[in-house]
């Protein structure tokens, strides 16, 4: 679980606009956050299989929120997987 100040500022520095909340950089940086944090807790956690499976699932949806953001806007995908220091 993200905190409210991480996720404000995960919001502020991955927003296109003043009121940006859910365009494709936003959601693709709050689910590497939240990736992250998971991570962490299996480091703890080794045989918590149905949080592992949650994980999975956010991994395949931020998979299929770059790949659409990639076929829209090239630039904007390659300077997202730069800021973010994802590997693609």
């Amino acid at each position: 679980m993200i905190s409210i100040a991480a996720k404000k500022k995960v919001i502020t520095d991955n927003r296109r606009h003043a009121k940006d909340s859910g365009s494709p950089e936003v959601q693709v940086a709050m689910l590497t956050e939240r990736i992250v944090s998971l991570q962490d807790h299996f480091r703890a956690n080794k045989k918590d299989h149905s949080s592992r499976r949650g994980l999975v699932l956010m991994v395949g949806q931020r998979n299929s929120l770059l790949k659409y953001l990639a076929g829209i806007d090239r630039e904007r995908y390659n300077a997202l997987i730069h800021k973010l220091g994802l590997r693609k």
